[in-house]
């Protein structure tokens, strides 16, 4: 957090303390993060999950709500953020301090089964990101819907959770999460994101975040340095 990368942000509330800081792609500077991502548990679960030949590790995102940080993540869906295509993908979102449930992710149950990609929303003003161009995919971006103010329509999940716990998640559920009006814990997640045998790497209609290509191409399969297969699946390996 004292020397945050290009993508780092730091964003206050109105009316907090605190400030709700967020940055990613910094495994390959940061040991403690690439060890992690290499040596911990993380990259079977998600390729199991996945139901995976093998799980690529995408990047990490940092995420901290200071205490007394009263600004919210707002409702998204990550796919739509990433120039990734495919359907076998995952976050593991694992906090390093207890989440409240006052303070915790909350998930509209089902919604990465509704068939529908949602415009991604800038974190600092929720503004909808800014279409550059028209890559022709055939595909509608929808407005997101307005969850908050009609949540009697749709099922919310959240859980209450402990260090070392983790919530695991598709890439397409629309997700977001309220401020953290602790006046004393802070909210500290390291969430990670993992692609399996089906993902390609793909255009979208606005500057994709990350802007992390790795050096591939359209079409192409995520896998190259930038992007390592970390787990592979012994009975697919030939």
């Amino acid at each position: 957090m004292a020397s945050p990368s290009e993508y780092g942000e730091k964003l206050p509330g109105p009316g907090g303390l605190g400030v709700y800081f967020n940055d990613y792609c910094n495994w390959q500077k940061i040991p403690e993060l690439k060890e992690y991502a290499f040596d911990s548990p993380a990259a079977e679960i998600a390729g199991r999950l996945m139901r995976s030949e093998y799980a690529v590790f995408y990047h990490e995102h940092v995420l901290t709500k200071d205490p007394s940080t009263h600004k919210v993540t707002p409702w998204h869906q990550d796919q739509a953020y990433y120039p990734i295509d495919g359907v076998k993908n995952c976050s593991i979102w694992m906090p390093i301090d207890p989440v409240s449930m006052e303070t915790t992710i909350q998930f509209v149950r089902g919604s990465h089964r509704w068939g529908k990609w949602f415009h991604p929303r800038h974190f600092a003003t929720e503004h909808k990101y800014t279409v550059l161009q028209d890559v022709h995919q055939h595909r509608e971006y929808h407005d997101i819907p307005d969850i908050d103010g009609s949540s009697e329509q749709y099922e919310l999940l959240q859980w209450e959770v402990q260090p070392g716990d983790c919530i695991v998640f598709h890439m397409m559920t629309l997700h977001g999460a309220p401020s953290n009006t602790s006046l004393t814990t802070p909210r500290r997640i390291l969430s990670t994101r993992w692609l399996g045998d089906d993902a390609v790497l793909a255009e979208r209609p606005w500057k994709p975040s990350p802007p992390v290509l790795g050096g591939l191409k359209t079409g192409d399969k995520v896998i190259c340095d930038t992007f390592p297969i970390v787990w592979r699946d012994n009975l697919h390996v030939h």
